[in-house]
């Protein structure tokens, strides 16, 4: 094998070379000015309702069709849902039998059997028509209004028929009225007619097939038509279709159009969409956003949401302008109310249906390493906020962190997790878990490298960042602790049955049994020289030093560090099953603990020539994650000083995660708005990743080009300490995120 030149002897040339490489670029600093946060408030209905239409006036009240009448929807809140039931506010409209609805000068207006009527305007609006069968009206000026029952049509104004006429060969599906041109439009489900007020002569403007629903859009100058397979754009001006169907949309077969503020949305039988200004769509696919995928309406709701109607009830898209801080107060909130379980940073599960007042927080293989990213960014956090409350949960994080070694009785080794005894055989992975010394309580075994890199990395950012003496001594005597236990066991985690766990392994006879091109030999040589490092820098020991250079020039880490994740790939043939097994895709966990690792690499280089191949190691493993748009690592590749590390990506991350971390289905595999390529090493579906809040939640050890999630139905709750707060934070810390901008 090849061996690296001794890195403390290098030529000056190369030193020089390297020095000059590692010189920091003016970063470029995110200005953290309010967006728009969007979110959900969800009203379930019964199916038997037959929900139609819905509607809201000028004062913030909503009202929704059913088929035994007017329904409204009742105390819902975010992450709190309503519920739908009969609208008695006005008892005598029971004994009207309402066609439909409609909003008319922001007031609620009604079609019946045999007149035109509201209860505002002090209930004067009272016009008489003689369509009784009519199920379809717009109001235009001066409470003229443009009635249909599928067939004839008919313009009222104060009980007057002043026009009637009917659709030739076709059958009206909706009217609107564009005030500019003081006409109705009228949709058939193969044409499109206009009638100008006045003149009253209905003329057909546009032919087609297949037509669903349709709406005024871009200052009442174009027509939006939707079909069962894409929408038209019809220009009024020119009285021309604008370009061609547009049918590579999330879903083709529209139900239902509507413009809102200025943006296009449409309903499908599988979620709802908004057309955006860079010709993309936002779209908004199951329970996260709605109670049911069937859209049947769309309408402007109060304070510019979006209520979009569905077979199982309402969905109020509401849109709240808010900072990143803002966003991040909200997490951590969230997180201290319903994640934190003896100190650890855990999941809610065994929910009922998106209920967080039911379930229970879980037990994690993974409790040491989600805990450390999340006590990661509350230190990064205090260290740019100096807030109490942040100190005094890195201190709750440090105690469930700091027992994890207690709990075992293995000096150096740390558990996994711990629980209260006396319920081991309830637990799914029962035989991991061990009667601890300390009584009542037991304690998980087996150990990963995943745990024993993240508490590294938290530790170290403690014993850096955190001005309260007693607690760097405590993390820096955990660092030790640790590493010794690892050192004075040749590079293994040793459990407590004398063998060593299954991925705790940094062992030259284990990591370089791998071929070269299998990720874990790369890995697993990055995370324990970065491991040594920090323990060395804090206890200034030199067995952790001189350990990390016997790695690295004796037995090729060095090399496999540097080798570029361009050689990652699938094991060679004649491989033994255990590299070919872990090499049979990309590993996203992996990536995590890289990334975690590079923070101890980098930040503690054992000296300036290291820590510029360091910074060349961190860029090559960035540019090839730079298509996921992961927020943690481009931030984490923001310490190194490197002016592109693609700020505008972690920003986006940050502001499209949606506020609800609830596991729901998702689904996008069906949609013909994304190009998908062939299957491939790295897993990547897409050629583009979708945004956080169209796809499913998950931790950043997940591929972020999943496309579906099945067989959830609001069964637990993620924590934003590990997945958001992490990368905000050290975001702010390192100064690429500046504080809320007014």
């Amino acid at each position: 094998m090849l061996k690296t030149p001794n890195l403390r002897f290098l030529p000056l040339i190369f030193l020089l070379m390297t020095l000059s490489f590692g010189k920091n670029s003016a970063q470029t600093v995110h200005q953290d000015k309010p967006f728009k946060q969007d979110y959900s408030i969800k009203f379930y209905a019964n199916e038997s309702m037959n929900l139609q239409q819905v509607i809201a006036d000028r004062n913030e009240n909503m009202q929704i069709l059913g088929k035994d009448g007017l329904l409204h929807p009742e105390n819902g809140q975010f992450l709190h849902p309503g519920s739908i039931r009969a609208d008695n506010s006005y008892r005598f409209m029971k004994d009207k039998k309402i066609a439909a609805i409609a909003s008319y000068q922001d007031q609620h207006v009604y079609l019946t059997e045999s007149f035109i009527l509201s209860n505002a305007w002090a209930g004067t609006l009272l016009s008489k028509h003689t369509l009784p069968k009519a199920s379809i009206f717009a109001g235009g000026n001066n409470f003229a209004f443009l009635i249909s029952d599928g067939k004839s049509l008919q313009l009222v104004q104060d009980s007057k028929n002043i026009w009637s006429g009917n659709l030739p060969d076709d059958e009206v599906l909706d009217i609107v009225f564009q005030s500019t041109g003081n006409q109705f439009w009228i949709l058939g489900r193969k044409s499109l007619y206009n009638l100008p007020v006045g003149n009253n002569v209905l003329t057909k403007a546009f032919s087609g097939n297949n037509f669903t629903a349709f709406d005024l859009a871009n200052k009442e100058k174009s027509i939006i038509i939707g079909t069962s397979d894409g929408y038209h754009v019809f220009d009024i001006t020119s009285k021309k279709q604008t370009g061609t169907i547009h049918n590579k949309l999330p879903v083709n077969k529209i139900t239902a159009v509507k413009e809102v503020n200025n943006r296009i949305w449409f309903g499908s039988d599988e979620g709802a969409f908004a057309l955006r200004a860079d010709n993309k769509f936002d779209y908004y696919y199951g329970e996260r956003w709605l109670p049911g995928n069937k859209v049947v309406d769309i309408a402007e709701g109060a304070q510019n949401s979006v209520l979009i109607l569905t077979n199982k009830g309402l969905g109020q898209i509401n849109f709240k302008s808010m900072s990143l801080e803002e966003k991040a107060l909200h997490f951590e909130k969230q997180v201290r109310q319903r994640h934190i379980r003896n100190g650890f940073n855990a999941s809610l599960v065994n929910m009922d249906h998106g209920n967080v007042a039911t379930g229970f927080m879980e037990d994690s293989d993974n409790d040491g390493l989600w805990t450390s990213m999340y006590l990661g960014g509350e230190i990064f956090r205090y260290a740019v906020t100096k807030d109490p409350e942040a100190l005094q949960n890195c201190r709750e994080s440090l105690d469930a962190l700091e027992r994890l070694y207690s709990v075992t009785g293995i000096p150096g080794f740390p558990a996994r997790s711990f629980e209260r005894s006396g319920h081991i055989k309830e637990l799914s992975d029962s035989e991991r878990w061990q009667h601890s010394a300390e009584k009542e309580w037991d304690w998980k075994s087996t150990t990963s490298s995943d745990e024993v890199i993240g508490h590294v990395f938290a530790f170290g950012a403690m014993a850096e960042l955190v001005d309260d003496p007693s607690m760097k001594k405590r993390a820096v005597a955990l660092i030790d602790t640790l590493m010794s236990h690892i050192v004075k066991n040749n590079l293994y985690l040793i459990d407590f049955d004398g063998k060593p766990t299954m991925w705790g392994k940094w062992n030259p006879e284990y990591v370089n049994a791998f071929p070269i091109n299998v990720g874990d030999r790369k890995l697993n040589s990055s995370n324990i020289v970065s491991m040594l490092q920090t323990a060395y820098h804090f206890t200034k020991k030199e067995k952790y030093k001189a350990k990390a250079f016997e790695l690295m020039n004796k037995h090729g880490y060095f090399e496999n560090m540097m080798r570029s994740m361009k050689v990652i790939g699938q094991a060679p043939a004649d491989a033994d099953e255990h590299s070919k097994h872990m090499s049979d895709g990309w590993n996203h966990s992996d990536d995590e603990m890289y990334f975690v690792g590079y923070w101890g690499l980098y930040r503690y280089a054992l000296n300036d020539t290291l820590k510029a191949r360091y910074k060349q190691q961190i860029l090559d493993h960035w540019q090839v994650e730079r298509p996921e748009k992961e927020g943690a690592w481009n931030i984490f590749t923001a310490m190194t000083g490197a002016k592109d590390f693609d700020l505008k990506e972690a920003v986006w991350y940050l502001q499209e995660h949606p506020l609800d971390l609830i596991d729901w289905n998702i689904k996008n595999s069906h949609r013909k708005d994304i190009e998908l390529i062939e299957p491939n090493f790295r897993r990547q579906t897409t050629k583009e990743v979708l945004p956080p809040d169209e796809r499913q939640v998950q931790r950043h050890n997940a591929n972020m080009f999943s496309l579906d999630r099945e067989g959830r139905n609001g069964d637990g709750e993620y924590s934003a300490g590990d997945i958001w707060l992490l990368p905000y934070w050290m975001g702010r810390y390192l100064g690429v995120i500046s504080a809320p901008q007014k």
